[in-house]
């Protein structure tokens, strides 16, 4: 059972799922999204309602901006976690935390993309009704 938040025509299925924000149906990525074979590449279309995830040079700054505090803020937490509640060393603690990064940069890199997306486009859910009619 699935909580009512990540269901379809929410925001968190469209960040989390990576897929469209206009029509939930649609994916933003060429690869799953721990994939580390052409992990940037992302369709310029979408395949079901046709909205474009490349609008304009430039649109995705923002999503820079919503990725940096994002992991600015994680990285800050999880050191806080490693060093003060766990008592790690703060070398240890930096160590894990760029260990964690290298293999999550990519996860990061998309959601930030997908967050971004959700914030300028809304979604239109006469669009996913009309394509499961085709």
């Amino acid at each position: 059972m699935t909580m009512s938040i990540f269901k379809k025509g929410s925001k968190a299925f469209s960040i989390f799922g990576f897929v469209c924000p206009k029509c939930h149906s649609g994916k933003l990525f060429l690869t799953p999204p721990f994939s580390f074979q052409k992990p940037f590449v992302m369709h310029e279309t979408c395949s079901n309602c046709g909205q474009n995830f490349l609008p304009e040079p430039g649109f995705y700054y923002g999503a820079m901006f919503v990725g940096y505090i994002f992991t600015a803020w994680l990285a800050i937490g999880l050191v806080m976690l490693f060093h003060w509640i766990i008592g790690w060393s703060i070398e240890v603690s930096f160590a894990l935390l760029i260990l964690i990064y290298a293999f999550s940069f990519i996860y990061f890199f998309r959601l930030a993309r997908s967050i971004w997306m959700n914030i300028v486009f809304k979604y239109d859910p006469h669009l996913d009704q009309s394509s499961s009619n085709r």
